[in-house]
């Protein structure tokens, strides 16, 4: 999959509680799009229940694919236990931009370290079977220069490929910034500075 496809991501948070030998699993389900809103919303979660022995996670902080935004933690559980059967349940899933906690209030009955892999698995598998997801656009950022005249030009090509503007200068010229699915950049260019006679061209913006 190449960095300019969509991917799913949660449209909504979800949770699923089960009782396993006396032991209560609460799962919670997060958007989170970046590395630092999954350690907060560990945190959020990790105060919410401060009561309970383990708060066991793991995220894939960005496309589903990305290992390099994936993290999880045992919480104190025994190594291998929590954290990466939750994240074996992410990473199979094929969502992106989302964190799993998941709570554990011991009931006393040891579960053993096979009966914890599936009650934290199974945990994140029952609540991703309630998650609504949507698909993320990737999009990519142009800046253009044109006249006047050529404005209903452009806004008419990025209604065609269901860009949008951004924000426009009107000086001596309109200088805009737009937004497109970033598949369709080369194509929408091409026609761009076709339709203007080669007066209009848009490029990456840089910031």
């Amino acid at each position: 999959m190449t960095a300019s496809e969509p991917y799913l991501i949660p449209a909504a948070g979800a949770s699923f509680e089960e009782e396993i030998k006396k032991s209560r699993f609460i799962t919670y389900l997060a958007h989170t799009p970046n590395v630092e809103a999954a350690k907060a919303f560990v945190q959020q979660i990790k105060e919410k229940h401060s009561d309970a022995r383990h708060n066991c996670w793991a995220f894939v902080a960005g496309r589903p694919e990305d290992s390099m935004q994936w993290g999880f933690s045992d919480d104190g559980e025994p190594s291998g236990t929590a954290g990466k059967p939750i994240l074996a349940q992410l990473t199979g899933c094929g969502v992106g931009e989302i964190t799993a906690v998941v709570t554990r209030y011991s009931g006393g009955i040891k579960l053993g370290t096979g009966g914890l892999v599936k009650a934290y698995g199974g945990g994140v598998q029952q609540a991703l079977t309630v998650l609504h997801t949507k698909e993320k656009i990737i999009t990519s950022v142009l800046a253009l220069s044109c006249e006047y005249n050529q404005v209903s030009l452009v806004e008419s090509l990025l209604a065609e490929y269901t860009g949008r503007q951004i924000e426009a200068d009107y000086g001596n010229r309109v200088d805009m910034t737009i937004e497109l699915d970033t598949r369709l950049v080369a194509e929408f260019c091409a026609k761009l500075t076709n339709r203007s006679g080669g007066q209009v061209v848009a490029a990456p913006k840089t910031v």
